[in-house]
């Protein structure tokens, strides 16, 4: 979570395909943008990954 002079940006992390097994599933890291009352500005997938999948460091 990062505050910006209009709000804020968060990173969310979804399932977005559930498969079996488990690890094989996909989720997303999704940026979301709200403003100071917390109405949703924008919204953008960032990333896309396998369950259990290490990061790129």
């Amino acid at each position: 979570m990062t505050r910006h002079e209009d709000g804020w940006v968060v990173s969310v992390d979804v399932l977005e395909v559930a498969r079996i097994p488990d690890t094989t599933s996909l989720l997303a890291t999704y940026e979301v943008r709200v403003d100071e009352r917390g109405e949703l500005q924008e919204y953008r997938r960032v990333r896309r990954y396998r369950r259990g999948a290490a990061d790129d460091c």
